[in-house]
């Protein structure tokens, strides 16, 4: 399966997840490794996106394909069994209880979920932590230039 990433070219070949234990986000808690992609390159531009402010036109970013080998095990969060709250913005306990959970059972190498940024696309959640996470593989790194019209008036 093929996976997308989009970040700061400096940080374009980290599969660490340790931007994501810094912050935290909306499936994991700070002190939390996670490494978020995307099931596409449109997904991921939209999942930053909506993180910049307006104004500001995103530079320096690159698209990261990561291949994730087809016999390693993905757990799929059931939609029907998400949390009443789990579109809240901020992100709210319950769905960063989900992926912590995850990645403390450790049973799976990602744990695909519903994006809240665009319904019907998803978002695989990489757990860095995971036996098998040196099969994760970067196949590609490309530059990436966001759309001015995105961020400007």
């Amino acid at each position: 399966m093929i996976a997308f990433r989009l970040s700061k070219a400096k940080y374009s070949s980290d599969l660490s997840g340790k931007g994501a234990e810094k912050s935290g986000g909306r499936w994991n808690s700070k002190g939390v490794p996670m490494l978020y992609t995307s099931q596409s390159r449109a997904l991921c531009m939209a999942e930053v996106a909506v993180h910049i402010p307006f104004g500001i036109v995103p530079s320096d970013y690159q698209v990261v394909t990561i291949e994730i080998p087809d016999h390693l095990k993905i757990e799929e969060q059931d939609i029907s069994k998400m949390p009443s709250d789990w579109k809240s913005l901020p992100p709210s306990g319950s769905t960063q209880r989900i992926g912590d959970l995850f990645i403390l059972e450790n049973k799976f190498i990602a744990l695909k979920v519903p994006s809240v940024i665009v319904q019907g696309d998803f978002n695989f959640l990489i757990n860095p932590l995971h036996k098998d996470i040196s099969l994760i593989k970067i196949v590609s790194t490309e530059p990436f230039e966001f759309d001015k019209r995105m961020f400007l008036k």
